[in-house]
């Protein structure tokens, strides 16, 4: 059965009285647009349609979604089923100057599929289903809309392969959705980021011509024109069909677990590892708050959890120089059992409901550091979120470790002094200011693996400096007529613009 996308909160009123948040200058649809957009692929101006693709799991438009409230809705969905038809659905577009905004899953956190200035959204979830496998080199071909589960199932009972992309959204996010936001699953220590598991991509582009990126192994026809697509949030070309390597089910897993009294010696146990070759799958790091909030740790020491898979040998040697570096750090054993229980609860949510619902402020950043810097981007952005009016945690965790550096994992709660949306806003908007900006004055990136979206478009310009006006050279060659998903990564749009 396919799966399908889900809803992240519930509005408070019926979706006939919910209003857009986003006040933008919707383009207007021209006169026979939509019954040549219907003889294209079936379309959909329903109100239910249109609220639900106007949004995704963005903790701010929990809150507008608590207010009766979306973020902005486009003006009509369509679902084609093949190539051809998102071609043909984007001729149509460029032809008029209509905005098209790509949307899979809708489990982004940042308001990257949100049709800023209306007009289509293409919703890929009908285009879906593995296409073809080549058992013996690794390779699946795989359509946009094909939601995680799916994908796994099917390439692990006929082929005995997987991708290794494990994101905590992954029962909900799209194939496509993991390009398009450049993601990373939890066991991304071992198979890497979506990166490095996409081998080749078919993409429409804003004039409706299709292209093909290649999919040979460690090509050198130039640049890489499949990393150009990788983390463009749709902006740039709609994904249309996905080469991704993936590897021989595995056949030995094992776990274990060290905590240790401070973050700095767990920090260059997991470091140390790394740099001598042991990559397991798992290598999560928690610091002294999440440790006792989830791990049963005391309040004063830092869990790691460890897991790998594979064949055993290499399995055994992993796990056993993760250990010499533990104990060469004065890391204790704990008990293998907190993975399993990490393993069960690791992807849910429900606490951002509920927690939303009682007018707390909660959300997750996560940035990329070297190594060398690792200690002073976590206590600088920690100390940064406590320093803002209301706030009343702020906690890490390390959760993907690569050969040069790690990516810190932030979660921050606040409690306005007043419940009403417009003092949440300001919370929301304060603390971000506080951690996004402490971050990046203290040497780590923007983002590592949640995108930017509209909530981070605001930062892009300080992080990419000079690089950003690449950037928008590329978007306005490939986009002249600036048609596809408009007004991000910061990039001013002919079209107007946003406030919040």
């Amino acid at each position: 059965m396919t799966t399908k996308p889900s809803s992240p909160i519930e509005f408070s009123d019926s979706i006939d009285n919910v209003t857009d948040r986003i006040d933008t200058a919707a383009t207007p649809l021209p006169s026979n647009f939509l019954s040549s957009l219907e003889k294209i692929c079936p379309s959909s101006t329903s109100t239910t349609d249109l609220v639900e693709h106007s949004r995704d799991w963005w903790p701010l438009a929990m809150h507008w979604a608590l207010n009766a409230m979306t973020t902005r809705r486009p003006g009509v969905v369509c679902r084609p089923t093949s190539t051809i038809q998102v071609s043909e659905v984007v001729k149509l577009c460029a032809k008029s100057s209509v905005p098209v905004t790509v949307s899979g899953g809708r489990s982004g956190v940042c308001g990257a599929a949100v049709p800023l200035f209306a007009g289509v959204v293409i919703d890929t979830t009908d285009l879906n289903g593995v296409v073809s496998v080549d058992q013996l080199s690794g390779l699946i071909e795989v359509l946009p809309g094909t939601f995680g589960p799916d994908l796994e199932n099917e390439i692990n009972g006929k082929y005995q392969l997987s991708v290794g992309h494990f994101p905590q959204s992954f029962d909900i996010s799209t194939v496509g959705g993991w390009i398009g936001s450049r993601g990373a699953g939890q066991f991304s220590t071992r198979y890497g980021k979506i990166d490095d598991m996409v081998a080749g991509l078919e993409v429409v582009l804003a004039d409706g011509s299709i292209i093909l990126t290649g999919t040979e192994p460690a090509g050198a026809a130039g640049p890489d024109l499949t990393s150009l697509f990788i983390g463009s949030e749709g902006t740039l070309g709609i994904i249309t069909k996905v080469w991704l390597r993936a590897h021989p089910l595995p056949s030995c897993t094992k776990k274990a677990a060290f905590r240790f009294k401070t973050f700095t010696a767990a920090v260059e146990t997991m470091r140390s590892a790394v740099r001598h070759g042991a990559t397991p799958a798992v290598l999560r790091l928690y610091d002294e708050r999440e440790s006792k909030r989830s791990h049963g740790g005391d309040g004063t020491t830092c869990t790691l959890l460890i897991l790998d898979e594979g064949v055993e040998s290499l399995v055994n040697a992993t796990l056993e120089i993760v250990a010499e570096s533990a104990h060469a750090n004065g890391g204790e054993k704990a008990e293998a059992q907190l993975v399993d229980n990490w393993l069960s609860h690791r992807n849910d949510t429900s606490g951002l409901q509920i927690l939303s619902k009682k007018g707390f402020v909660i959300d997750t950043m996560e940035v990329a550091v070297a190594w060398s810097r690792v200690n002073q981007v976590a206590e600088s952005v920690k100390s940064s979120i406590m320093q803002v009016t209301g706030a009343r945690s702020a906690s890490c965790h390390i959760s993907h470790s690569y050969i040069d550096g790690a990516c810190i994992y932030f979660t921050f709660v606040a409690e306005p002094s007043d419940k009403d949306l417009q003092s949440i806003e300001l919370a929301y908007s304060q603390i971000w200011n506080a951690a996004q900006n402490a971050a990046l004055q203290s040497g780590a990136n923007l983002t590592h693996h949640h995108g930017v979206g509209i909530n981070r478009a605001k930062y892009i310009k300080r992080a990419l400096g000079p690089a950003h006006d690449v950037l928008t050279s590329i978007k306005g060659a490939l986009d002249p007529k600036d048609i596809l998903n408009p007004g991000k990564f910061g990039i001013t749009s002919k079209r107007g613009e946003y406030k919040i």
